[in-house]
């Protein structure tokens, strides 16, 4: 072993490939060395017993698990500090604040958010099933407390559609019509108490709120920042899409001035959507006509803005006309008298004192707060990371945890409902120049005015208009249908998960539908893992690279040496497929090689036994026997005529069967390249040194090659080199194992024709 080297082009050559393998080496060697960096190394071949007894010793640990975890809970002044400008973002960067930079953008961009906020609050209250002016509780305390422990200076935070859905869903499950309806005397009719079943659904909300607050402060706390991950973007794309449909369609009979049942639960928006068309008769006119008009107007607006962004450096806040002209026009025309258009109704004028919530509602809650919760955070996170890749400062997915868990807890006790970033006004703030949270501040502020001082004026309001604003900013949302097409041409898994997002979304509901989605998205991880890409890799002369045979020319094998590859883990759910696929690649199968090689041995003693036997004869009364001449060669040979035998009988034997294996099989090594292999399990151990067994019983060695440290220190846990397996069978690159390889049958060819020939 000690003399055995390795180079770039002394091991390659050593290999003996074919001539036009050596003519691509020598044109690949008149390459101009001056303009390529170039790699030469020549080092003796290592397996993992050279690399531990001489090569690499482990560090001696310094301290123990108890000096660690007393260093790791040391309390300092400087941890302390460090702590409290984490927990409070706000604390890191306003003593520094340029005021003569910044101030002028953030309020500018603060004052435009608020434009657009205030009426989105009022809209996306609708859908969360409570009264409007909760709409707008939720875009002031939740804002207000974002700007001190938020880390994004750019996402504004507040009322959101497809959560405000989702909350609204919980409350009309909760708190539906029919337990609200009260008789009317003398007679069977019975009339709905409205601000009985308001006043429970804000209570449903309000408890909700402070679930999905408690749940991601938790969360952050126990730093599960990471747990947006499971949410892959074809899966937010396609649930925020679906959250969509649910949405116009939920806003259809505002729209069209209907008087329907709200439906929850699976097939929700079938029936949402057949109960609103079936009653489409007694449409109010008055009511579409302000819905329609609205529509046209502020589609006219978003597309006006689209195009002329890079020109105006504020764009036409066409929510808020909407909403100004069509309450202007609303109590000059007297529409709800008159024209018995449904209004805002009373807005109570300044802000509520706080409340305990009726935490005797949890228990039913739990299973929709958590996926409010993930839901939530997953759209913050992901709007915060673009923004500040964008214009290059960090963002903390535990902190933002934290802090919209703050929001939403806190806030509850203010009766609000369960909020997350929005990505209309996230790019109205952005795009209006908005520098810091400041701009957030402001937003919030423009909104406590209205509280305060000026809601009552919105009091006539036409819910049609609120309807409209609704829709048209989910414009949006329904041009992710775009990304169908796209996904069949990059990754016919990612849109199956889209798809799947989608359809149980639209019928189960978001949240069987989000759960759903995120179990097909896991199967899928499991499926890549069980199909994986395997394949037979070859030597690129010159280089020390292997790719795979099939796929590129240049790459080619040496003769009876299989390299074989799969870009996956092996462990209990893909192991048996791992060893399969490996024997059909490879073209060996131990069963099949024993099975030829007792055919084999059968024939050869049947042969073997018609030659040795004696002719037998009679003469004359004399018997007769004739030897076969290769057994008195044999023995003229050896000189001794009364031994028959060349060799002592076990070697013979042995020569022969390693004759017979070589004639049925070509292959003597098989290199298992895991360089790609992350983790292996207990079953996976168990397959592989199954596996290596039944090829060393049929003569073929396997050998491991390109194993990181971490997967070693894996395999010496599950006990994987004891009984065939041994460190010397692993070697840190498939360049290795392959001279190892070529060496060793090398001098198994030399000893098996010395004992052929003795």
């Amino acid at each position: 072993m000690e003399g055995e080297t390795m180079s770039e082009n002394d091991g390659v050559n050593a290999l003996s490939p074919p001539a036009s393998v050596r003519e691509q080496e020598e044109a690949t060697a008149q390459v101009d060395a001056e303009s390529q960096l170039m790699y030469r190394i020549e080092r003796p071949v290592y397996n993992e017993m050279l690399i531990r007894s001489r090569l690499l010793h482990r560090k001696e640990k310094s301290s123990s698990l108890r000096q660690r975890l007393a260093q790791h809970f040391r309390c300092s002044s400087a941890r302390a500090k460090a702590a409290v400008f984490s927990f409070l973002p706000i604390l890191t960067w306003l003593p520094s604040y340029p005021v003569k930079q910044y101030l002028l953008s953030d309020v500018v961009s603060g004052l435009s958010t608020g434009v657009v906020q205030l009426p989105q609050g009022l809209a996306y209250a609708m859908l969360a099933a409570v009264p409007p002016v909760y709409g707008l509780y939720s875009s002031f305390y939740p804002v207000l407390l974002y700007t001190f422990f938020g880390t994004s200076r750019h996402i504004s935070v507040g009322t959101f559609a497809v959560i405000s859905l989702m909350i609204g869903g919980v409350a009309v499950r909760e708190a539906p019509d029919s337990m609200f309806l009260l008789p009317v005397n003398g007679s069977n009719m019975s009339v709905l108490d409205v601000e009985a079943r308001d006043a429970q659904r804000v209570q449903v909300a309000v408890v909700l709120s402070t679930l999905v607050g408690i749940i991601q402060f938790l969360l952050g706390l126990l730093r599960f920042g990471f747990v947006a991950i499971y949410l892959t973007e074809p899966l937010v794309r396609g649930f925020t899409t679906a959250a969509a449909v649910h949405v116009v369609v939920s806003q259809l009979k505002y729209l069209l001035g209907v008087k329907t049942q709200r439906f929850s639960g699976p097939l929700a928006v079938i029936y949402s959507a057949k109960a609103a068309l079936s009653d489409i008769a007694n449409t109010n006119v008055a009511t579409l006509i302000v819905g329609l008009l609205s529509i046209v107007f502020l589609y006219g607006i978003k597309v006006l803005n689209e195009r002329l962004k890079k020109k105006m450096s504020i764009p036409i806040p066409g929510e808020i006309v909407v909403v100004i002209v069509s309450t202007g026009v609303s109590y000059g025309m007297s529409l709800a008298s008159g024209y018995e258009v449904d209004v805002v109704g009373k807005i109570p004028t300044g802000l509520l004192p706080p409340t305990i919530p009726q935490f005797s509602l949890l228990p039913r809650l739990v299973t929709d707060a958590f996926a409010i919760a993930i839901v939530g955070f997953s759209m913050g996170i992901s709007l915060a990371k673009i923004f500040a890749f964008k214009y290059g400062y960090k963002v903390d997915g535990n902190q933002e945890l934290l802090a919209l868990g703050l929001c939403n807890f806190i806030s509850s006790f203010f009766q609000t409902f369960a909020i997350t970033c929005s990505m209309s006004r996230s790019l109205v703030q952005e795009s209006t120049g908005g520098k810091t949270q400041i701009a957030g501040l402001l937003s919030s502020l423009v909104v406590l005015l209205v509280v305060v001082a000026i809601g009552f004026l919105f009091q006539p309001l036409p819910q049609t208009a609120l309807a409209a604003i609704i829709m048209v900013n989910l414009l949006g949302m329904f041009k992710q249908f775009r990304d169908i097409p796209l996904l069949w041409r990059t990754s016919k898994i990612e849109l199956a998960i889209w798809l799947v997002a989608f359809v149980a979304s639209v019928l189960l509901g978001l949240d069987y539908g989000l759960l759903v989605a995120i179990t097909f998205a896991i199967l899928t991880v499991i499926y890549r893992t069980q199909s994986p890409k395997s394949s037979i890799l070859g030597h690129v002369p010159g280089t020390g690279l292997y790719f795979d045979v099939e796929e590129y020319e240049e790459a080619h094998e040496y003769d009876g040496i299989r390299i074989f590859y799969s870009n996956s883990s092996i462990y209990f759910a893909n192991s048996d497929m791992y060893v399969n696929t490996l024997k059909e690649k490879t073209g060996v199968n131990p069963e099949n090689l024993q099975a030829a090689r007792k055919a084999q041995q059968k024939l050869q003693r049947k042969k073997n036994s018609n030659q040795k036997s004696p002719l037998t004869y009679e003469e004359q009364g004399v018997t007769h026997k004739a030897l076969p001449s290769d057994h008195i060669m044999s023995e003229q040979r050896n000189g001794r005529l009364e031994d028959g035998h060349s060799c002592s009988d076990p070697e013979e034997e042995q020569g022969e069967e390693a004759a017979i294996l070589e004639t049925l099989s070509p292959v003597h090594s098989i290199i298992l390249d895991w360089t790609s292999v992350c983790f292996i399990d207990s079953v996976g151990v168990k397959a592989i040194k199954q596996v290596i067994k039944e090829f060393s019983a049929v003569d073929v060695q396997v050998v491991v090659a390109g194993c990181s440290r971490a997967l070693l220190s894996e395999l010496d846990t599950l006990q994987f080199f004891t009984g065939v397996v041994t460190p010397e069978m692993v070697f840190p690159t498939v360049h290795d194992a392959l001279l190892r390889c070529q060496h060793l049958n090398s001098q198994r060819a030399a000893a098996r024709h010395d004992m052929l020939t003795c």
